[in-house]
């Protein structure tokens, strides 16, 4: 390993790919299915929780039905799969500058709290061009953000020492993931969030057409 090796780990949901309105809509879908709705004013105030945290804010008559929650949310994820799937939202630049880290040299990984399915079809779209060097998924850790497992893991997938590691991440439990892994971080104020809700970030960007190769070297050796 040499000295100046770094690497980048992206969030995936509201970094690479824009699914703010299809976990809307999907869990809407399931909603509908329960002869209930969704309004977007509950979504906003949940989103960022994972799927069992909002089953249980919003459907409390599940109680502690594991099995009951799990099929629930089980339902969710197939319906968000299938609206993306359809119209699939990759962010705005992001294939731009994951051709920009490969042509740098600089190796890629994905640290989600995702399940491995909606990562899978990520990657199927958009790895395909641009390989990422480590994925990490809900499945493979014990801990959730802001435990900085995730980050950890995906880190040393790729052989690159935490220093070394910039994070690119859209929510707060995300930003505070990072920081504890001892990691660089962009925050990015994707759809639903705001720049000063990640002020805790090293840089804080509205687009992925602000990021660079230089930014995150910048970041990483002490010039950003």
């Amino acid at each position: 390993m040499t000295l100046r090796r770094m690497a980048v780990i992206f969030d995936m949901d509201g970094v690479l790919v824009d699914t703010y309105r299809a976990h809307f809509q999907s869990w809407n879908v399931v909603a509908g299915e329960e002869g209930t709705e969704m309004f977007e004013e509950q979504f906003a105030a949940t989103f960022g929780r994972t799927s069992r945290e909002i089953i249980a804010i919003l459907w409390p008559e599940l109680g502690d039905d594991a099995a009951a929650i799990q099929r629930f949310d089980d339902r969710k994820e197939e319906a968000f799969r299938r609206i993306i799937a359809k119209d699939f939202p990759a962010m705005p630049g992001v294939e731009r500058l994951l051709a920009g880290l490969a042509s740098a040299g600089i190796p890629t990984a994905i640290g989600s709290s995702g399940p491995p399915a909606n990562v899978a079809l990520v990657v199927e779209r958009l790895g395909a061009k641009h390989p990422f060097g480590a994925v990490v998924t809900a499945d493979d850790v014990a801990r959730g953000k802001p435990d900085p497992e995730v980050f950890l893991l995906a880190a040393e997938r790729l052989g690159v020492p935490p220093a070394r590691c910039v994070v690119v991440e859209d929510a707060p439990p995300g930003v505070q993931a990072a920081k504890a892994a001892g990691m660089h971080c962009v925050g990015m104020a994707s759809t639903g969030r705001t720049r000063e809700e990640l002020s805790a970030a090293d840089l804080v960007v509205d687009s992925l057409d602000e990021l660079g190769p230089g930014v995150f070297r910048g970041l990483v050796d002490g010039a950003g």
